[in-house]
């Protein structure tokens, strides 16, 4: 009798335990996608997504991370700050997310980065606004920027001006945090290397025309104008330059000088615009596996988006860090990105072989797709550029600077 009341309680208190131990297996840590699939990082942000879900399935296919599998909800930012915001509190408060990944412009990332800051979850952005950098934007050391700032832009612009043996440079920035941050980081080389500023214009957005301002550049006569732009702002004012016959050459941020700039204004307009983005870790194991993914998924090779090439890295970054701390906990976690991406230690390039020598109890460092990713004290990375001159409709990559 006393057997067997006691194998009846024991199976009782077993089959009471058992959901409480099948929600424990099942738990998921949650991360948050949130990039531009519209908007003027729509090009880029399809792919910056699905390379964070990529990645993430072969994290899973690995076992997960500290016995965990990642869960990724996506959102889409309309590249506005005003969106992103309502993006990044469902994320948080709905769906309970532990980091987000893939804020792409800075004014997105500077709107998102205090909800982060205050939910004690980890951001990494592909953003370039100095101000990410530090407090207050950056109090907590819990955002991570993959791409250079604006003023290593700014740096790489001058090097490239210099190296073309232009004189009279002017500069047309966009009136926020990424457009300034490109320009004046550009003033700032130039001046430094004893040169003397042209003119300077910071105009207003979703303008139907910029005829005004940009005339007030072109009257000074510069050789080129270096910019601060993006998209939809540096088609219009290409094609109203293009109109006025002036002879002119173009320093254009990636981002803005693209494909979907040649497709909508044509090789004539565009053709010798100087297109300055920065360059993948193209010989690194991480790049040949992401672009073997990119390739998978979109149907495109990896060199056509860089900023997924970023967000590949943030996934595989983060996943190594929480096997590396053996913690759920942000505080952990975030002390343990360096020690997994920063040397010394074993050059990894996937998040399998990370893991794998984690397990055996080795100091890695994960050689990312994007850059070597190399964090500094600010969380910020510095990846090479490369300078594309637009010829017939084609991207040209005529060298790389060093910053």
């Amino acid at each position: 009798m006393t057997t067997t009341r006691r194998t009846l309680l024991a199976a009782t208190a077993g089959a009471l335990a058992a959901p409480g131990l099948a929600h424990a297996q099942a738990e998921t840590f949650r991360v948050g996608a949130l990039n531009p699939v519209t908007g003027a990082g729509a090009p880029y942000g399809t792919g910056m997504q699905r390379m964070i879900q990529a990645a993430v399935e072969a994290i899973n296919a690995a076992g997960g991370a500290n016995g965990r599998r990642i869960e990724v909800f996506a959102e889409d930012t309309q590249t506005s700050p005003q969106a992103a915001v309502l993006a990044a509190k469902k994320l948080i408060e709905v769906n309970r997310v532990r980091a987000i990944l893939g804020t792409w412009s800075s004014g997105v990332s500077l709107a998102v980065v205090p909800l982060t800051n205050e939910a004690d979850i980890i951001l990494m952005n592909t953003s370039g606004a100095p101000a990410l950098s530090v407090p207050p934007a950056n109090a907590k050391g819990l955002s991570y920027r993959f791409q250079a700032t604006n003023d290593r832009f700014g740096r790489a612009f001058a090097e490239i001006a210099v190296r073309e043996g232009f004189r009279k440079p002017a500069t047309m920035a966009f009136n926020n945090a990424s457009g300034i941050g490109n320009t004046d980081g550009f003033r700032r080389a130039w001046a430094a290397k004893g040169n003397q500023n042209g003119e300077h214009v910071v105009y207003e957005p979703n303008q139907p025309s910029y005829r005004a301002e940009l005339l007030r550049v072109l009257n000074t006569r510069p050789d080129v104008i270096v910019m601060g732009s993006f998209l939809p702002d540096t088609t219009i004012i290409l094609r109203e330059w293009f109109q006025t016959g002036i002879p002119v050459k173009w320093i254009i941020p990636g981002w803005a000088a693209n494909p979907q700039l040649v497709q909508a204004l044509g090789p004539a307009v565009t053709n010798g615009i100087i297109s300055v983005d920065s360059v993948s870790n193209e010989g690194s194991e991480a790049f040949t596996t992401y672009d073997a993914a990119y390739k998978r998924v979109m149907n495109q090779p990896g060199l056509s988006n860089v900023y997924a090439a970023m967000t590949w890295d943030m996934a595989n970054t983060l996943a190594l860090a929480i096997e590396q701390a053996k913690s759920f906990e942000t505080a952990a976690i975030n002390a343990a990105i360096r020690q997994v991406a920063n040397p010394p230690g074993e050059q990894v390039g996937t998040y399998a072989a990370g893991k794998a020598g984690i397990v055996a109890g080795k100091k890695i460092n994960y050689e990312g797709a994007s850059s070597v990713l190399d964090f500094d004290e600010h969380g910020d990375v510095t990846p090479d550029f490369g300078a594309y001159f637009i010829e017939n409709g084609a991207f040209n990559r005529r060298y790389v600077v060093k910053i």
